[in-house]
């Protein structure tokens, strides 16, 4: 498959622990819900899934980028789309434009090979969102996704999907009808109990497959420390 080379962008990278520190026990977590989402689709093989959380700041899409990475240590040929194309960050996480990406393949103008950006992470592509549009949801939930996401199960093994809080828009919930399963992260200390549940109501309307829930930003206690031991 032919790649477009990654053009880097002179802004703050987020951190991408999984493969910067991939020795430290929050990598090893990553590592941990990849084996769980692996054990959860273990009579029908997980090749789509998105990932969204109940509201902003839960931290979505850093958990995206990690489990995608994990995912391409284990040699996996994996694709991340930043599929939330009103508040995109992929680009920010990898250093990369966002000139081309998801919206453009959508609105009928590009193929999936034009929109491939390689990462510093081996086996790990990215496609970013793309100009933002304005009607996200309609676009996700039209025909093109379909032939999208078949034109790139041709190169990749996995294929991860960033999404938009379930409860602020209808996109996650549209995209969920076209992926084998959903990943749904929440914030420890900051999301209600009364929006997760909400959330996974929602979810569950759109006769999503929700694979489980990443409880994110929780307090380490010193049990924990044993994963530093583990690591070394």
């Amino acid at each position: 498959m032919v790649r477009k080379k990654k053009n880097t962008m002179n802004t703050k990278a987020r951190n991408l622990i999984a493969e910067d520190n991939p020795k430290s026990p929050i990598a090893e977590q990553y590592r941990t819900i990849r084996t769980n989402l692996q054990f959860t689709s273990v009579d029908n093989e997980l090749e789509t899934m998105l990932v969204t959380s109940a509201g902003p700041s839960e931290g979505k899409s850093m958990t995206t980028a990690n489990t995608a990475a994990v995912f391409a240590q284990q040699q996996k040929r994996t694709l991340l789309v930043d599929a939330d194309m009103r508040k995109p960050t992929v680009q920010y996480t990898f250093r990369i434009q966002n000139m081309l990406g998801l919206s453009n393949y959508l609105a009928g103008t590009q193929r999936v090979k034009d929109l491939v950006n390689t990462t510093h992470v081996d086996y790990l592509d990215v496609i970013t969102s793309g100009p933002v549009p304005p009607n996200p949801s309609e676009l996700l939930g039209s025909h093109k996704i379909e032939q999208f996401i078949k034109e790139a199960k041709q190169h990749y093994d996995m294929i991860i999907f960033d999404t938009p809080p379930v409860l602020a828009v209808t996109d996650s919930q549209v995209l969920s009808n076209y992926v084998d399963g959903v990943l749904l992260v929440v914030r420890s200390k900051q999301t209600e109990k009364e929006a997760a549940a909400k959330a996974k109501e929602k979810l569950d309307q759109a006769k999503a497959n929700v694979l489980g829930v990443v409880l994110n930003d929780q307090e380490v206690t010193s049990s924990s420390n044993y994963y530093y031991y583990y690591g070394q």
